[in-house]
Formats: structure tokens, sequence, C-alpha cells
């Protein structure tokens, strides 16, 4: 009996696996019929990792979403590779350890009615896919909602966009791509998700032996490191996977209890077997403490998020209010030439009608003074309105959203130049005394113009928040160092920062001046931008004597320009 048991394992072992894997065909990034007609997306490359590392094949077969479900339970496919986890889907499907957490938001028309809450759909028209979470999820909590039913997340959108039904329930980061793709740019979702669920795989109910497999394929793939590679991909920092701990021992009792029970069943039988199931037991142990590393990170990315979509909603003021300031700034520029022309051409008459009368008032003063300070009103006014667009233009570069990575060539004294401009009222108030200094002749740099600005503006700003009264100093210039490097050096004469605070300035959110509203997140921001053009940034205080800034940026080699 002993030799036909191990016989039928080894058969068992040797037989190759065939899995038919189910997912839906228009859910980007996470899985979707691409434009050749392929299953593509985060989903579709994890399970082609797990079947790799555990040695069988897979057909994928992608469809609308209630089809895919009743498919599960038709057995006409083996594991659906993308399913939100409820309490009351436990009843029908067995998950596995979860790999993504899916934010599910409500999309509004920006012209329409802003519903953002559960409570305010009742009695409105919600478009929900068929047989989705959100699906399920309205006829537990709002049913008195009226649930318009679509085929997939993208008719949902388009009837939406096209006027129709007060909202709909879309996934945040799958209706972004959707909006994207089809250019529906009067929908928009709430800012704050309405819920978040955990995302993974999910077997008909007792398929233990199915899904023990692919939970220990991801085990691999995390200690490997390729679930990150593959996760960064397609998804970046856009959905956080916060995981508490609470769900994560319910999933691990639900996915290693079965599968140590049958391991523990041929271990008796074999040493190595024994000694294999506790390797792989050490491995999901690992993959618990990696988890909760990757948690304290993705709080981090979360709250940089939030920061930035603060900052994208600013630029979209900032555009508003340039455009606005422009077209009076225009008007000024267009009729000064002819205010001027006409003050010239009126001129000899009035300088007529002073030699024969004598002296007389002109508006407010005499003409004889008039006539030499009209003409400096007139190019005052002129420089002036010019300085207002010059100084907008430059405000709205610096806000524009820039997704062109592209490097260029760089005068560093012209990008100092421009920084200084936008912030030329905040240094006036801060001091009376700033100095600048342009060293002559230096190379060029290779980088983003936009982001050394935003550097700039950044240590300039914290220089200004640093100083206790306007008689203190703030001295910036630029130099070549001795190492043949392009550097910006700011010097003031501040409050100064203590040296255990140091080595935590570039920290993301640490801030010494949380009561004043700092964020924490400048420096942080302008250190990783630095980075990434190859340069450094160097700060040196002593608390009551000032700090000095070094930033510092490698010279453009002959093989970049």
């Amino acid at each position: 009996m002993l030799l036909a048991l191990a016989g039928s394992v080894r058969a068992e072992e040797e037989e190759p696996l065939h899995v038919v894997v189910g997912g839906d065909h228009s859910y980007p990034p996470y899985e979707f019929i691409d434009e050749s007609g392929k299953p593509n997306g985060f989903n579709v490359e994890l399970t082609q990792a797990v079947a790799r590392v555990m040695g069988f094949d897979v057909e994928f077969r992608l469809g609308s979403w209630g089809t895919m479900r009743q498919a599960l339970a038709n057995g006409d496919v083996d594991i659906l590779q993308g399913m939100a986890y409820s309490k009351e889907r436990t009843s029908e499907v067995d998950f596995s350890l979860p790999n993504a957490v899916v934010h599910q938001s409500i999309w509004n028309r920006k012209d329409g009615p802003q519903i953002t809450s559960v409570k305010a759909m009742t009695g409105r028209e919600v478009i929900v896919m068929r047989g989705s979470i959100m699906h399920d999820y309205m006829l537990r909590n709002q049913p008195e909602a009226r649930l318009i039913l679509v085929e997939s997340l993208a008719d949902a959108l388009r009837q939406l966009a096209s006027g129709k039904h007060d909202c709909a329930l879309v996934a945040k980061l799958p209706g972004q791509y959707l909006v994207d793709k089809y250019g529906l740019t009067n929908i928009t979702p709430t800012a704050k998700p309405l819920v978040a669920q955990d995302y993974g795989y999910a077997v008909r109910k007792g398929n233990w032996q199915l899904l023990a497999r692919f939970n220990d394929g991801l085990a691999i793939l995390h200690k490997t490191g390729e679930f990150e590679k593959i996760s960064r991909r397609w998804l970046g920092v856009l959905e956080p996977q916060p995981l508490n701990w609470k769900k994560i021992s319910g999933y691990m009792v639900l996915a290693v209890t079965p599968f140590l029970l049958g391991i523990g069943a041929i271990a008796l039988w074999s040493r190595l077997l024994k000694k294999e199931v506790a390797q792989r037991t050490q491995a999901l142990e690992q993959e618990v403490t990696d988890h909760r590393r990757t948690m304290d990170e993705l709080k981090v990315r979360q709250r940089q998020l939030i920061q930035a979509d603060k900052m994208t909603s600013l630029g979209i003021l900032v555009s508003g209010v340039a455009h606005e300031i422009n077209n009076p700034t225009g008007l000024i520029l267009l009729n000064m030439p002819h205010l001027e022309k006409a003050f010239s051409d009126a001129d000899p008459v009035l300088l007529d009608h002073y030699n024969r009368h004598g002296d007389f008032r002109l508006g407010w003063l005499k003409y004889t003074r008039m006539r030499e300070e009209i003409p400096q009103m007139f190019q005052e006014m002129h420089d002036a309105a010019q300085r207002i667009k010059r100084i907008v233009e430059d405000l709205k570069d610096f806000a524009r959203q820039d997704d062109n990575d592209r490097m260029q060539r760089l005068d560093l004294n012209a990008v100092v130049a421009t920084a200084l401009r936008l912030v030329d009222n905040q240094i006036r108030k801060a001091t009376d005394h700033f100095s600048l200094h342009y060293a002559e002749g230096l190379p060029r740099v290779q980088g983003n113009h936009q982001r050394i600005e935003q550097v700039i503006v950044n240590l300039v700003l914290n220089a200004c928040q640093a100083l206790p009264s306007t008689a203190h100093r703030i001295w910036l210039q630029t130099a070549l160092s001795a190492e043949g490097a392009v550097q910006v050096v700011l010097r003031d004469e501040g409050s100064g920062i203590p040296q255990e605070h140091l080595p935590h300035l570039t920290d993301p959110f640490f801030t010494t001046k949380r009561e004043q509203g700092g964020t924490g997140l400048g420096l942080s921001i302008s250190a990783g931008i630095v980075r990434e053009h190859g340069g450094t940034l160097h700060f040196d205080s002593q608390p009551g004597q000032g700090t000095t800034v070094t930033l510092t940026l490698p010279v453009c080699t002959e093989e970049e320009a």
C-alpha cells in the first residue's frame, strides 16, 4: 500500500497541470483585452509568473464579469484571477492571499449633482457593473437607490459622460485608465474613496489544492522580488495596498491549514517532504514580515499622493487665475502705444497753448511738469505690465504638471533667474538684504528645467521662512566647484537647525515647522529630484547662526549633449 501511494504521488507530480483562468475583459490596468486581441494587464502577467514558478500551464478566458462569475460556478474556468473580497462571497468561493487593494469611487459629471456618499444615493439612478462587488455592496447597503446595470466599467463611464443617470460606481484606478483612453473629460471621481477592498484570486468553494498552488507561487514571487517588479510596472504607487493583521491571519488560516494538512499526510512517509513543509512555512512567515514593512512604506506613499493631488488642484487654480490676469495685462500692453502716440500728437497743440497763454494745469499738475513726467509714466506702466506678464508665465510654467521626463541642456543661471522671479514677493517681505551673484561662463547641465526650478523655489522659500526679521540677510550664488560640477549655494542668517535634525531633513514628513503648517514634503521632493539628476543636496547649519545649502549638479557631457 505504501508503494502504491508513493507511486500515485509521483504520477500526480509528473502529470502536467492545465489551469483555465477567467477574468474581466475590460478592467485596466488589472486585466483587459489589448489592441492585438490578447489578454494583458497586472493580473495576466502575475498569473503567468505564478504558473512559471509552479510548473503548470494556464489558459486565459476574459469576458464580461457576470459571465466569468457564472463560468466559475459552472466549472468552465478553474480560477478567477481578479476578485474583490467580501464576507458574503466566501459562501461561494475561497480567496487567495490578496495581491492588491482596489479603491472604489463615486464618479459624477462635473456639471451634474455631486453625490459623495451612499446615503445621498437614495432615489438616485446609480450605474454599476452587473455581478461586481459594488453591485453586491449597493444591494446590501442602499436598497433605495435605482441601480442601472451594465456589462462593463467602460459602459458605466460612457453612459454617465453622455448625460445619463446621476452617478456611477467604478474603481478609481481602472476608471482613470478608461477616462484617459476614451477622452471622457466631463466626469471625475470623488476625492475620498467610497470603500477599499482586498483583491486577489478566487476558486470554487473547497478547491484548496489549486488555491494552495497559487498561494505558494505568490510567496515565491514575493521572496524573489518579482511580485514587486510586476506591481510597480502596472500599478506604480497609485494603488496603496494596506493589509490589516486580522485579515492576514484569516487568509493565512484559510490558505495554509489545508496545505499543511495535505503535506503533513505525505510527510509521514518522507523526511524530505517534511523538510519542504518547514521551508515553505518559513517562506510564508517571511512574507508576513515583508508585508508589514510594505505597509509602512505604502502609508508614506499614500500621504505623498494626497499632497500631490493637492498640488495638482493648485496647478489648475493657478492656470485659471493666470488666464484672468493675462487678459487685462494684454489689454494694457495693447492700448499703451496708442495712448503714447495720442499724447505725442497732442503735445504740439499743448505746447502752442503754453507759449501763448503761459503755464496751465494738466490733470493735477502744471503742464511743464507733466510734459516731462507723462512719457516716463507710460514707460513705467509698460515695464510693469511686461513684468506682470512675465511673472504669470513663469508661474504657469511652474504649476503646470510635467509628465515629460525628457532632459535637455540647461543654463543654471537662467533657471535660477526664473525661480527668483516666482518668489520675488516673498523675498522682499522676508529680508531687506538679498545678495545675488551669477558665476560667468558656467558649463551647461543636463536636466529638466521645471524640476530644477522647483528645487530652487523650495530652498529659497525655506530660507525666507527661517529669517526672524527683515534685517537678516540671504545670499545666493552660482559657482563652479573644484571638482568641475555646477553649484547653487544659498546661505541665510536664520535660526539654524539643530545637529540631530540634519540627517532627517529630507525624510518624508519630517518638519520643524508643523505649527506653521509645514508638511515636511518640500525637501523630500527636492532631494528626490536632485538624485534623479545625479546631483546632491548638502546642508550645513548651526542653531542661531543660519544655514547653508549647496545644490551640486554634474556638468553635461559630450555624449549627453
